[in-house]
């Protein structure tokens, strides 16, 4: 979006009565995912309205504070940023704002409607897609020995890959993880993890290397850890890794196998003012156009969540490397991904939260 749409577009929302914020705050994960959200979204928006934005890395605890902030009446983010099953919670208890996409998002360059050309992605009336990640493993090609391992169940095998390992403090992904490597098949995992014996079994098979854990609660955790030689192998976002790998020239490799695919995107709390709720809005439609879809792609490897923006996915902005085959959608990296499942996770999260954090404690 150029100046002068968006002046307009502020315009209009100050001829139906209601002015617009010129501050706010956008709450995201921080990182490398942070810094390509500040490069593709914050500071073309910024340069080209004149707004303050204030950011905030805390989206790993969006729900509980989001929550919080609503019981006190006092709700201080903007707009947020939150993997898909969070969103799906958060738009079922009422805290995020139901979206009409394509009232409210910008078409495709050739006219296609939003809700058309995000597709499948759009898993809630109150979520905003906006890149596809995974999260998988990587390992220092230096501590593995001479056969570096190629399936994800090589995290679970601490004779041939003795050493520490990351996994993060939570039980999504970990959970579906452990089932696949105690033999349960992929398409029957959340039929199995649904029951409470289910879920003993993961946790028992977590059991087998839980002494050999370094749980980790934010994004630069295990880039860090790998980076400083403390573990052999660990689990964060692929984009993190990218940006260890490519662009600190790390001893690391990624792990493909069996990465879990997921969506991340913006909702917009409900709660506030209605200059708030304006200036929220023009900001989501202007980040996730086609174009600032596909810039974001210059800065970190996350495939981009419109489908008019993947043909304009081209090199990374600093090193001039081609982007795409380093994105988790690329052919040769998506040989054997296993699908989250959004709903299955808004509905148990709670519960099965409770008892991982539970085991942890023993």
């Amino acid at each position: 979006m150029n100046l002068t749409k968006t002046m307009l577009s502020i315009a209009a929302i100050a001829v139906s009565g209601s002015a617009v914020a010129q501050e706010m705050t956008i709450v995201s994960w921080g990182g490398a995912y942070s810094k390509s959200q500040l490069r593709a979204y914050h500071e073309p928006y910024s340069a080209n309205t004149g707004v303050t934005i204030i950011n905030d890395d805390s989206s790993a605890e969006a729900v509980a504070k989001l929550r919080a902030m609503n019981e006190a009446g006092n709700v201080t983010w903007d707009v947020v940023d939150v993997v898909a099953a969070d969103a799906i919670r958060l738009c079922d208890e009422g805290l995020a704002l139901e979206i009409n996409h394509d009232e409210d998002l910008a078409v495709a360059p050739d006219g296609t409607k939003a809700s058309a050309d995000f597709g499948d992605l759009i898993v809630s009336d109150c979520f905003i897609p906006q890149i596809v990640y995974s999260t998988t493993f990587g390992y220092r090609t230096d501590l593995v020995g001479d056969t570096a391992p190629t399936d994800v169940c090589a995290v679970f095998d601490l004779e041939a890959y003795p050493g520490k390992r990351s996994l993060e403090k939570r039980p999504i992904n970990n959970m579906e993880w452990a089932l696949i490597c105690d033999g349960v098949a992929k398409d029957d995992v959340y039929d199995v993890l649904e029951t409470e014996e289910g879920q003993n079994q993961a946790l028992v098979k977590l059991d087998t290397i839980k002494d050999s854990v370094v749980w980790w609660s934010a994004g630069a955790d295990t880039p860090q850890l790998l980076a400083d030689g403390e573990i052999v192998m660990g689990s964060t976002y692929n984009g993190r890794l990218f940006s260890l790998i490519e662009e600190q020239n790390q001893p690391v490799a990624m792990l493909w196998d069996a990465q879990v695919f997921d969506l991340d995107g913006w909702i917009i709390p409900t709660g506030l003012s209605d200059e708030r709720k304006a200036r929220a809005l023009d900001y989501v439609k202007f980040a996730t156009d086609t174009q600032r879809l596909a810039d974001q792609a210059k800065y970190i490897s996350y495939g981009p969540a419109r489908a008019s923006s993947a043909p304009l996915v081209g090199n990374h902005a600093d090193l001039g490397i081609a982007m795409a085959p380093h994105m988790p959608t690329d052919p040769e990296n998506s040989k054997n991904t296993f699908l989250y499942n959004y709903e299955f996770w808004a509905d148990y999260r709670d519960d099965i939260d409770a008892k991982f954090q539970a085991w942890l404690a023993q």
